[in-house]
């Protein structure tokens, strides 16, 4: 306080503003831990800068002692802003933001997120519900997570076509109870899978469509695991038979299906190409994919490129989740002879036309429809793999189902990298 009253008394220094830099004073949507004493330094400062516009400006740094925080100080000066902070070598910012309240838990026995009417986000509610009691080869589980997916979002809006049943497709949690015929599953055994209607606290399903968590994982990172790495490995080995030496397109690589697939291909000794918005480009290279094989998700220029890159020759596998006149440059860019694996709901192609048109082999799929027997066929596969750690956990941004309205908001604007997964408290 001494010294900024000195600053703004000395007239020699009345065309020049002063910089207050602070260390972890603000939480800045990060996982810094706030220092108190700080926190009043910039409370303080606020006040001071109040009273005397533009001759104080105000910034938060994680670390003070770091070599390049000078330089990034600069750049947040230059910004013209009044108050700024410094996160990992990024500046961030204060903006007004959309404030929702949190969904309202009911005060007595079971709930479950579901909605008031189609249409909008807004009308996310959690109701009153059971779990359901056990049948033959059933478990309860008492969820922990569950993974969001672009499904849940449609449903809500309306845009889903046919029935979706209720959201929330996978979650990880705790055995609770087993039901006759169970066997290797008992309570307080950690698990994932896929469940109808996961964003809940407890939840029936068939023992086949459950794992065990992977040592090592989180319960956000199970949850979020079964249905992208089910997709991925229905649709690159058991649709497509993706075999080593092959090539495949992946397109929205740096989402929860796309960082499963990429995973899944590199295992496979598969050569991936992908497509992500450029601002993910990165993370799809920490992948291992080549930056010559990225190409941006959002104009159809990748088929250029990728033509290019391979020589002329094209794909031999796509796994598409796009429309319009991405699938058709997608159709093009597959070899004759090649196999087009459409996972998207919105722009189904006739397979005898598409075989007509481009001797390629289409098919359109649905997990959620495949027998259980199946699925659980298919997770034992998986299973192996996680333990091995070649196939590794997605990133994952969290909420609490009572912000599933902000959840799903943040899903929707495809601001995420892997997948937006909600908590149970």
């Amino acid at each position: 306080l001494g010294v900024v009253r000195e600053w703004l008394a000395a007239d020699v220094l009345s065309g020049s503003r002063l910089l207050v830099v602070t260390e972890r004073a603000v939480d800045a949507g990060s996982e810094t831990l706030v220092e108190v004493a700080g926190a009043s330094a910039w409370g303080l400062v606020r006040a001071i800068q109040s009273e005397n516009p533009g001759r104080v400006l105000l910034a938060d740094v994680d670390d003070v002692a770091d070599a390049g925080v000078e330089v990034v100080l600069r750049a947040g000066v230059a910004s013209g802003e009044a108050q700024f902070v410094v996160r990992s070598g990024q500046v961030r910012v204060p903006r007004l933001g959309r404030a929702v309240p949190g969904l309202r838990v009911p005060a007595e026995g079971g709930w479950r997120l579901g909605f008031s009417e189609r249409g909008t986000l807004d009308n996310l509610v959690l109701a009153p519900a059971g779990s359901g009691e056990l049948g033959v080869g059933e478990v309860r589980v008492g969820l922990r997570a569950a993974g969001v997916n672009f499904r849940d979002v449609l449903n809500v809006l309306g845009m889903y076509p046919g029935e979706a049943g209720l959201l929330g497709l996978e979650g990880a949690g705790v055995v609770l109870e087993v039901g006759s015929g169970v066997s290797g599953l008992r309570p307080g055994d950690a698990v994932m899978g896929l469940f109808s209607g996961a964003f809940t606290a407890e939840a029936v399903t068939d023992a086949r469509l459950l794992a065990p968590v992977p040592v090592g994982w989180s319960m956000a990172e199970a949850a979020a695991a079964p249905v992208v790495f089910l997709t991925a490995w229905y649709a690159l080995v058991e649709l497509a038979g993706l075999q080593s030496g092959e090539s495949v397109l992946v397109h929205a690589a740096a989402g929860g299906v796309g960082i499963a697939a990429v995973q899944l291909a590199r295992h496979l000794g598969a050569e991936v190409f992908a497509t992500a918005s450029p601002s993910k480009w990165a993370a799809v290279r920490e992948l291992g994919v080549d930056a010559s094989h990225i190409a941006s998700s959002r104009t159809t220029e990748f088929e250029a490129v990728f033509r290019d890159v391979s020589g002329g020759r094209g794909v031999d596998v796509v796994l598409d989740s796009l429309a319009g006149e991405f699938v058709d440059a997608s159709l093009r860019l597959t070899r004759p002879g090649g196999r087009f694996v459409e996972m998207g709901k919105t722009d189904i192609r006739d397979p005898e036309e598409v075989e007509r048109l481009h001797r390629v082999a289409y098919q359109a799929f649905d997990l959620l429809q495949q027998d259980p027997g199946v699925i659980g066929a298919m997770l034992s596969s998986l299973t192996e793999l996680f333990a091995r750690g070649v196939l590794r956990p997605l990133p994952v941004a969290c909420w609490d189902v009572r912000r599933a309205v902000d959840a799903f908001r943040f899903l929707s604007q495809a601001r995420h990298i892997g997948k937006v997964v909600l908590t149970v408290p």
